[in-house]
């Protein structure tokens, strides 16, 4: 497996302007022909781009391949006064791809990233943005708050004293929640790593900000759920259905709301497929593509 020196090979950091805030560093990776179709990788809560990795060179074969550390996450900084949100992910990925002068893009993302796709999607459909999502392949995560069931630790985390158990919070502790929402248990050696990018710049003092996220899903549900439902672009839903936070449930929504649903049930996987069945994940994703003529 490869390290994180490997990892950060061919990558950058660039600093990205937040409103009134100050500028901040942000990890960013890309790789792949320029001339391919360009496909942007948003990863989830609480890991990072490095989620991708299973799958980074197979994808960067058929595509001009983008992802990033959002602002919290991973290698990027994580400022303790920030004012996390979906909306400043979502205009840190904007600022991103204008950088890259990139026009129209295709979007693969998992939980917390599926939710920044939905609010660029919304803001597709105001036609705000300069660029066009053409299509969108989305993994486990929390598309539909109705239907989320919080693990134990992110209800602590929640809580007002999710201080303190972010700052209490160890290996350990991060691994037996892993092993819980995955059903293939992924080696210890690469939960490592993961954690060892979630401590980088002390991490752990903005766990149960970044958290707040859950919150902020039931308060905008009806914006992020018609982006799914008014979405006139090609979309795919891969769900491992084992997944104790956002699996069965999740996809019978799905299939319940969208019209005309493109659903894949991952039987025996859990809350990170990319992990845990990359060549699965592929093979579904790279069907869903090859459909739509998007790669040969």
């Amino acid at each position: 497996m490869p390290t994180l020196t490997d990892w950060q090979q061919d990558s950058y950091f660039q600093q990205f302007s937040f409103a009134k805030e100050a500028d901040y560093s942000i990890f960013v990776k890309h790789a792949g022909d320029t001339n391919n179709p360009a496909l942007l990788l948003i990863h989830g809560f609480p890991t990072s781009s490095y989620d991708w990795q299973p799958i980074w060179q197979s994808l960067s074969a058929q595509f001009h391949v983008i992802t990033l550390d959002m602002i919290g996450f991973g290698l990027s900084d994580k400022p303790t006064q920030f004012h996390y949100s979906f909306a400043a992910q979502a205009n840190l990925i904007e600022q991103l791809l204008a950088s890259l002068k990139i026009n129209n893009v295709h979007i693969l993302s998992h939980d917390y990233g599926n939710t920044v796709t939905q609010e660029l999607l919304a803001r597709q459909q105001l036609n705000q943005p300069n660029y066009r999502m053409l299509s969108t392949v989305l993994l486990n995560g929390g598309i539909f708050p109705e239907v989320i069931h919080p693990i134990l630790i992110q209800r602590l985390l929640l809580s007002p004293l999710g201080f303190l158990v972010a700052k209490g919070m160890g290996f350990k502790a991060f691994k037996r929640n892993f092993d819980t929402i995955c059903t293939i248990n992924i080696s210890e050696s690469e939960l490592q790593k993961h954690w060892q990018l979630i401590k980088h710049h002390q991490g752990e003092r903005v766990f149960h900000k970044l958290i707040q996220y859950m919150k902020e899903r039931k308060v905008n549900r009806d914006r992020w759920v018609n982006a799914l439902i008014d979405n006139p672009t090609p979309m795919r839903f891969i769900n491992g259905l084992d997944d104790p936070i956002s699996g069965q449930d999740m996809l019978e929504r799905y299939e319940a709301l969208i019209d005309t649903p493109d659903a894949i049930s991952l039987h025996d996987i859990g809350h990170y497929p990319q992990l845990e069945a990359p060549s699965l994940v592929l093979k579904h994703a790279m069907a869903f593509w090859q459909r739509h003529q998007i790669i040969g």
